[in-house]
């Protein structure tokens, strides 16, 4: 029986287990993978104010700091299903059952498929993908590609991608179907354009991200958006053209590109072909919280989260007893967020087992003071409007709380 297991070793994961152990709880680590760190594997990207931030270098100090306080971890280990008992948690995996008395899912997020037409094609892969690959596994993924699909992780990755040495003719729309209608609507696509011009080179770019929060300018800048698109680090980036096509017979050859209106909609009569050898497809993330699900925890769908998020309180604590959450399954942000709501986290975890709690409340305070901070300080955010969303989850957690009692 252990105090604590903590399913998913990525930044949240690892930070839990460190505060939790720090207190002195018999903690479990699991994760499907064998490599511990989750997607902090993947990045390596320089900071605004000159710092370069490597997750292999940060998944190392956390594993270290783990290791050092003998934290059990597990690796290779599948969890597919949970059970709430008298005593806390079963945790059913593919090396039998784990019995424990607080849970924390940090399961992370995963990447949205974008389906284009022959996107089946070998040389086609996510963008998730292409950053492992380059900056893990150390593997050039082509010799010219195309990104298709503008957000604020493609944009991250492409330059990733560039500081490797591998060419990018430039980042376009998907074009219109059911799952992309978002992705593939200019004046959409602008909103988010304008949270990571701050990062660009190019003065004008950062000038003119100031002027385009208001929703008239954006407009008109999407009206008006160069046919040779806005170039980012060399890059042309746009966003009144749309991929339609990826050709080839047995690997990617080329792209179909097309103009489109400042809706979406595809011009006939604009189509041209450009030679690439591989696809980069971003559609963006969403929380990986099918477990949160299985166990019963209530959720709320929240865009300015990412989609499907359990109901969480400021401390990481859902509305079943004994259940945390932490990391991206509870809204898309940075790995730092993430990792700064692991700690918080495994220190709620521990001020609930302790016999006297009073400096672990200082702790807790700090922590959820830590959290607010990482998140303001962070230089660009997945989603708009995050502290609205993360004030009505924290508000629905409420809410379910006076139910319990007024029941």
């Amino acid at each position: 029986m252990y105090d604590v297991i903590i399913i998913g070793a990525g930044p949240a994961g690892l930070s839990a287990g460190i505060a939790s152990r720090e207190s002195n709880l018999n903690v479990l680590i699991l994760d499907e993978f064998p490599k511990l760190g989750g997607r902090l594997h993947g990045q390596l990207h320089q900071e605004p104010n000159g710092e370069w931030w490597n997750g292999v270098a940060e998944t190392k100090k956390l594993v270290d700091r783990a290791e050092e306080l003998n934290t059990e971890i597990k690796t290779g280990v599948a969890v597919h299903h949970i059970e709430k008992t008298e005593a806390g948690f079963s945790v059913h995996t593919n090396i039998g059952v784990l019995d424990t008395d607080q849970l924390l899912i940090a399961t992370g997020a995963a990447e949205v498929a974008a389906p284009v037409p022959g996107w089946t094609l070998p040389g086609v892969m996510s963008i998730g993908a292409a950053q492992v690959m380059t900056n893990v596994h150390r593997v050039r993924v082509g010799q010219k590609g195309i990104v298709i699909g503008v957000n604020v992780l493609s944009a991250a990755i492409a330059r990733e991608l560039q500081l490797a040495g591998v060419e990018l003719h430039s980042m376009a729309l998907p074009a219109y179907n059911v799952v992309t209608k978002d992705h593939s609507h200019p004046k959409k696509v602008m909103e988010g354009l304008v949270r990571i011009a701050h990062l660009a080179p190019s003065a004008f770019l950062r000038f003119g991200s100031k002027f385009a929060k208001a929703a008239w300018i954006r407009n008109l800048a999407v009206t008006f958006y160069p046919g040779g698109g806005v170039k980012m680090w060399g890059m042309p980036i746009h966003i009144r053209k749309a991929i339609t096509q990826i050709n080839g017979t047995e690997e990617v050859e080329s792209v179909t590109m097309s103009n489109v209106t400042t809706e979406g909609e595809l011009i006939p009569g604009t189509e041209e072909t450009i030679a690439v050898d591989f696809v980069c497809i971003a559609g963006g993330l969403y929380p990986l919280a099918e477990l949160a699900a299985v166990i019963g925890c209530p959720f709320q769908y929240l865009e300015e989260l990412g989609g499907h998020v359990p109901v969480h309180n400021e401390q990481m604590k859902t509305p079943i007893e004994g259940l945390y959450v932490a990391g991206n399954i509870t809204g898309i942000e940075s790995s730092k967020v993430a990792s700064a709501q692991g700690t918080l986290a495994g220190l709620s975890m521990a001020k609930e087992k302790a016999t006297d709690p009073a400096d672990l409340n200082k702790q807790v305070k700090r922590a959820m003071d830590h959290v607010k901070q990482t998140r303001a300080d962070a230089s660009i955010q997945f989603h708009p409007s995050i502290d609205e969303g993360r004030t009505k989850v924290h508000d629905a957690f409420k809410q379910i709380e006076q139910e319990k009692i007024a029941r």
